[in-house]
């Protein structure tokens, strides 16, 4: 049987997502925080202060999750949620100092992983990688 290009991409998505899933769950695991906590807190480290819809949005969730999630971060000193002046019913969250720190360590973590898969490509190869990704992401999610 002929294995299409699409079947072997195919396999090699799923291979790339069972390995991120793994280093992911096995990073969170070192820490205090669940995975979707630790996705929130990529997204407000890359953020001053998002609300609550915004927040939900980038992570592809409903702002039901969301407010869990985040209630679950206030509780862990990590977030922070303020209503705006304009309109009280409107929260914007940040992190706090805690948080902040958090953040940093996450994302280290995921800066090391980059750079160890950017070490088996080349220059060319990796503004490609970079140039595909960003094509993906904005076309498909």
């Amino acid at each position: 049987m002929t294995i299409t290009i699409n079947e072997e991409l195919t396999h090699e998505l799923l291979a790339f997502f069972n390995g991120f899933s793994s280093w992911e769950n096995s990073i969170v695991r070192s820490s205090e925080l669940t995975v979707s906590e630790a996705h929130a807190l990529e997204v407000l480290g890359e953020h001053e202060r998002i609300n609550m819809k915004g927040l939900a949005q980038k992570l592809g969730v409903t702002t039901g999750t969301t407010t869990v999630t985040v209630d679950r971060l206030e509780k862990k000193s990590l977030a922070r949620r303020e209503s705006t002046k304009e309109d009280r019913r409107v929260n914007l969250i940040s992190l706090t100092d805690v948080g902040k720190k958090a953040f940093e360590e996450h994302h280290d973590f995921h800066m090391h992983l980059t750079e160890q898969m950017t070490a088996v490509l080349s220059d060319d190869e990796i503004k490609q990688f970079l140039h595909t990704l960003k094509k993906i992401n904005t076309e498909t999610f």
